[in-house]
């Protein structure tokens, strides 16, 4: 049977002279062609594919299993404090649990405007967490699950460890707020949390929507003066950070930049520009005009 197998790809499947391209990357190219058609195997990768991103879609976010990572690597949460280890150890420590006004997952697929916003429970209990006198935080870290709870489970605490000895080694001081879990959320719903809390800053880790060859793709959203009502102009976006993808530590490495930049100039968004990849194209920029060499 499998020589047969065998001798029906030999002589049917076409092979496509691109193929080899596909050591290189995961995209669809070079798959070749029976027929008019794709290969079968190619096929059913496809459809494996496109399952996986279903399931990413509709699996509930595993919340305990976020928060025992959370709690194992409360070390490295320790050193965010460069003032206060007691303070930020406490704050840092305990994931405060919210939802969003979808109360259920259909809901959140029809009503995006929904999955923007707290609902009445939460907002009172993000009040109720903290203390108007304090001294305002510098960042609020909010995980949300949005279009893929895989993607916060096998990546949001893995980027937030590296982040947090990253922080804790920065020039400038970071006063952290308490990490914040928001169910059937979308990237909006940080700006409501960070202005709770009277964050200067708001990250929003959030499930991307599933591509078909992504299923566990994070997405890191910065807003400066978060409040409700701001629109995607005013973050900044680092897209596509998984392990095979963009690596925790460039994506931790652009965060860094963009928060210390928007810290600088207090603002973010479209008037603030990622150049932490400028460094090849400046070093190879001599003082002299080719045009006149």
């Amino acid at each position: 049977m499998s020589d047969l197998i065998k001798q029906d790809k030999e002589t049917t499947v076409i092979q496509n002279p691109w193929a080899f391209l596909r050591e290189h990357t995961e995209a669809r190219i070079g798959l070749g062609r029976t027929g008019v058609s794709i290969p079968t195997n190619h096929l059913l990768d496809f459809q494996l594919a496109h399952a996986q991103a279903q399931d990413a879609v509709h699996l509930p976010l595993d919340t305990e299993h976020v928060v025992d990572q959370l709690n194992k690597i409360s070390v490295n949460v320790n050193l965010l404090s460069n003032t206060d280890t007691s303070e930020l150890f406490q704050d840092g420590y305990s994931p405060i649990l919210l939802h969003s006004q979808a109360v259920n997952r259909v809901t959140y697929l029809q009503r995006p405007d929904l999955g923007r916003r707290l609902d009445s429970n939460s907002c009172k209990l993000l009040s109720k967490s903290i203390d108007q006198t304090r001294v305002p935080y510098d960042l609020s870290i909010v995980i949300v699950d949005g279009l893929s709870s895989l993607a916060i489970k096998e990546n949001a605490v893995n980027y937030i460890q590296i982040l947090s000895h990253a922080l804790a080694k920065d020039k400038n001081q970071w006063k952290l707020a308490p990490i914040t879990i928001v169910h059937q959320g979308r990237v909006a719903v940080g700006d409501e949390v960070g202005e709770i809390l009277k964050a200067r800053m708001t990250l929003v880790l959030i499930g991307e929507r599933p591509g078909l060859s992504s299923p566990d793709s994070l997405g890191l959203y910065l807003t400066y003066n978060p409040k409700v009502g701001l629109t995607d102009a005013n973050r900044n976006c680092i897209s596509n950070v998984r392990s095979d993808g963009l690596s925790y530590e460039e994506a931790v490495k652009k965060t860094m930049y963009l928060l210390n930049e928007a810290r600088r100039l207090e603002l973010s968004g479209v008037n603030l520009k990622d150049r932490t990849s400028d460094d090849t194209l400046e070093s190879s920029i001599n003082n002299e005009n080719f045009l006149i060499k």
